[in-house]
């Protein structure tokens, strides 16, 4: 979607050259500014993003204390 905004003079000017020097388009620079704006402002993704993680931790934890717990068992005495 094409869109167009104000920005002040100076800021056009960095825009571009730092474009110019990461070898990208000023669309391309724009487009991937914007979008690390949103997500760092977006709380429930960032939210739900850590507790995708978490929950994968908490699975392998699970899974190595089972396995720990196994091994210790079978080597005991009952």
């Amino acid at each position: 979607m094409k869109t167009a905004v104000s920005i002040p003079d100076d800021l056009f000017e960095r825009a571009d050259q730092l474009a110019s020097r990461l070898g990208k388009s000023r669309s391309e620079l724009y487009r991937e500014a914007l979008a690390d704006y949103v997500a760092r402002r977006d709380t429930g993704a960032v939210t739900a993003a850590l507790n995708e993680v978490a929950d994968g931790l908490a699975t392998e934890r699970h899974g190595f204390s089972a396995e720990a717990a196994r091994r210790a068992l079978a080597r005991d005495e009952w």
